[in-house]
């Protein structure tokens, strides 16, 4: 007979689509793992997996299965949520999912936040780009995520948390002179995150400009390495006005909010409509909202301690 076992296993094999991975993912050995695999195929009398040297692939069968097990595994994942959701508080293993232009500056005081009122949960934290963690919340991967809105998939459920800004990133030097408008922004050197990161895609569409229009563009994989090659005369770079303090404290660059209407984003807390989380949930969201304006307050106190790098 089939079992959930079997169906988690070859689940994680088709996420990863590699057995030593996929075993890892599974807490088990890879030749368990493989054991189980060849298991649900004799027994459904089928192949479900290409199998060489170098990679795996799934069959059209293995397709096909692959997304009806997925299905059945979140309802199953649902069917012990209802439980926890009669509880009060809110226990057993929480995964949330943040992008990494918000991770690195509200994730650790979530996750101490989250762990003071819900002492009995499990947190695993994750940081990708937006598209992972709509992929994983989908498939039941993780539960929530925090990510910019709006959320993409009519399966999901998107909650606002709080509205953001982004401040222009420039030289020291250029710190006495004013703003560029977006037609000037347009001919400048723009440093952007790489393909998939979200606010790439809303930072071009500030500056209404498709992605190989920027002057000799320049990519970097974090907030972090953007900036520090503003600091070395590189270009300009947008970030998002919570990252400035972390961010800019020890590099020789300049701070400036653009005119009006100013870039911004709106950051939210995701979840699958099917989920029967939802109460707790919210309660998650206003954590993080709280989280968000304490930074708000400590960042505006450390921009009033350096007048000459924002103007």
């Amino acid at each position: 007979m089939i079992s959930i076992k079997h169906l988690r296993y070859f689940a994680a094999l088709a996420q990863h689509r590699h057995f030593g991975r996929a075993a890892d993912a599974c807490a088990i050995s890879q030749p368990a793992l493989s054991l189980q695999i060849k298991d649900l195929e004799e027994l459904l009398g089928a192949q479900l997996v290409e199998r060489d040297r170098r990679q795996i692939r799934l069959t059209s069968l293995g397709e096909t299965f692959a997304g009806r097990a997925q299905q059945i595994l979140r309802s199953v994942d649902e069917l012990a949520d209802l439980a926890r959701a009669s509880n009060p508080s809110l226990g057993g293993r929480l995964r949330i999912g943040m992008i990494p232009t918000v991770a690195p500056y509200l994730l650790p005081a979530v996750i101490r936040r989250l762990t003071e009122r819900f002492p009995s949960v499990d947190l695993r934290p994750r940081e990708a780009v937006t598209g992972k963690l709509t992929e994983d919340l989908i498939s039941g991967g993780l539960d929530i995520a925090v990510m910019a809105l709006p959320a993409s998939e009519p399966s999901l459920q998107d909650h606002p948390l709080f509205d953001e800004e982004f401040v222009l990133v420039r030289p020291l030097v250029d710190r006495h002179k004013p703003p560029p408008g977006i037609d000037s922004l347009r001919e400048m050197r723009l440093l952007l995150l790489e393909e998939g990161h979200c606010f790439r895609d809303q930072a071009l569409a500030f500056c209404n400009m498709a992605p190989g229009l920027s002057q000799d563009p320049m990519e970097g994989s974090s907030l972090a390495t953007l900036v520090r090659m503003v600091g070395a005369g590189m270009g300009v770079t947008l970030i998002p006005e919570m990252a400035v303090a972390a961010e800019t404290s020890a590099v020789e660059v300049s701070i400036a909010r653009l005119a009006e209407p100013r870039p911004a984003r709106r950051i939210g807390l995701v979840w699958r409509r099917t989920n029967p989380l939802a109460r707790h949930f919210q309660e998650i969201g206003e954590i993080v909202r709280e989280e968000h304006a304490i930074l708000r307050r400590q960042d505006g106190a450390a921009h009033s301690s350096q007048p000459a790098q924002y103007a």
